[in-house]
């Protein structure tokens, strides 16, 4: 599990810098953040203390935003002195305004992996105390739209908003890229140069090749799928998150590469990766973990058994052990990246070592695993 020196990557291998983007960052483009920030600047700063006026929808906010949800959003904002905005940005990202498949987002009394429910993914015991009844028909539900976004708004107003509204989206869900990819969809749900009213880009508008040389292949939906014409590429599903998004893309760099120890403790442009670099690069890439986090502690199979929240995540979920031999792999948004193959592959990589995509009906058993997920994943 443990590799030595540095030698050159081959033509396929990721080579890029420590101090280089990471791929949400590409995922995202620039997002011309700090160009439209401005927009918003009062409404993101923290410590700001004021409340701003409501800013106009833009043309994408207009097309992407279902007409209800926009009103919901607004009126939620102006009864909590909040930004509609950052309302739509949590709605965008937690369930695609309600158009999302998991039947956690729509179908009362559903609740994904984590316990979550809602358009707004509300946890039981957080709308125990934040839950209010947005539409006044004196029933509060968790999946009722009025409802959930005027809890949300109200949570929000709780946790700091409009103060400090990154500390409140982080106490929403708390994760970074999570605060980041809000952020993002605020400012581009007002900004006015929006151009042609298209989804992205944070939903992949990307070139159709990334930095690696890779092929990135979005498709419709939440779940990854392997491309039918080369089992080494995962397409991407543009209704998960950019940060899953990255991840399945960096799983697609791997793909030429052989097992090997080389990936330690620089899991970047190895020509060999084993299963903890794997996951090292694939969490560095998206941005879940910091490279030098990753140098300093050198993760092994091993070390995934307690990292990250306990339980199976709603998109990536790691399965790792110190039993019978340590080992660890992901699940990422229904597509499982692994090295081991022998008798857990069905797929088109299953005569393969290295770091691949695998398919099989269920999580292969012979290991005792934990399951654990990314914060906010």
């Amino acid at each position: 599990m443990i590799g030595g020196g540095r030698v050159a990557a081959p033509a396929r291998a990721p080579a890029f810098a420590s101090g280089g983007l990471i791929l949400t960052a590409v995922i995202l483009g620039s997002l011309m953040l700090l160009a439209l920030l401005g927009g918003l600047q009062g409404a993101l700063s923290a410590g700001s203390g004021s409340v701003e006026e409501p800013a106009a929808a833009s043309p994408l906010a207009r097309a992407d935003i279902p007409p209800a949800y926009l009103r919901l959003y607004r009126a939620a904002g102006a009864r909590y002195g909040l930004s509609w905005a950052i309302l739509a940005g949590i709605g965008e990202v937690e369930c695609d305004h309600g158009r999302d498949p998991d039947p956690s987002c729509t179908r009362p009394g559903a609740e994904n992996a984590a316990g979550a429910g809602g358009p707004m993914q509300f946890l039981a015991s957080t709308w125990q105390q934040y839950g209010v009844d947005g539409d006044g028909d004196g029933i509060r539900n968790r999946w009722d739209p009025a409802d959930a976004i005027f809890s949300a708004a109200n949570y929000l107003k709780a946790s700091g908003a409009p103060g400090d509204y990154r500390r409140a989206i982080y106490a929403y869900n708390h994760a970074w890229w999570y605060v980041e990819e809000v952020e993002s969809w605020a400012v581009r749900y007002t900004a006015d140069d929006q151009g042609s009213p298209q989804k992205a880009p944070g939903r992949l508008s990307l070139q159709s090749v990334n930095q690696a040389g890779v092929p990135v292949i979005p498709i419709a939906g939440s779940v990854a799928r392997l491309d039918p014409r080369d089992g080494h590429i995962a397409l991407i599903p543009t209704g998960a998150p950019a940060v899953v998004q990255a991840m399945l893309i960096a799983g697609n760099e791997l793909q030429d590469l052989p097992y090997g120890p080389d990936g330690h403790p620089d899991p970047l442009g190895a020509p060999d990766e084993d299963c903890s670099s794997t996951i090292n690069y694939i969490l560095y890439r998206a941005g879940v973990r910091p490279l030098s986090e990753i140098l300093a502690q050198n993760p092994l199979a091993q070390s995934y058994v307690r990292w990250g929240d306990p339980g199976p995540g709603r998109w990536v979920t790691i399965y790792a052990t110190e039993a019978p031999t340590p080992h660890v792999f992901a699940l990422i948004a229904g597509l499982r990246i692994d090295t081991s193959h022998n008798g857990t592959d069905v797929g088109p990589n299953r005569l393969q070592d290295g770091p691949r995509w695998r398919i099989l009906d269920h999580i292969p058993t012979w290991g005792h695993w934990s399951v654990r997920h990314p914060p906010g994943l």
